[in-house]
């Protein structure tokens, strides 16, 4: 899947990760791909439940400390 756009988070702790997403999802296509890079091990928890909360889809993740979402609205 290639990601529209791709946040680096990485030595961020979570919840600034989540918030990179939520402030950056709106400006891509419905649709598209935001990846996320972060690795604080609780993105793996924040990422697809914050996803669940705003009704965006967790496409999943392709590698480690790389999680997808598209956007659904």
């Amino acid at each position: 899947m290639t990601a529209a756009v791709e946040l680096d988070c990485r030595g961020q702790r979570c919840p600034l990760p989540v918030i990179a997403l939520a402030r950056r999802l709106p400006q891509v296509a419905v649709g598209e791909v935001v990846r996320v890079l972060a690795d604080d091990p609780a993105a793996a928890n924040d990422i697809p439940a914050w996803c669940r909360m705003r009704g965006q889809e967790y496409a999943g993740s392709p590698a480690p400390d790389a999680y997808e979402v598209r956007r659904v609205r």
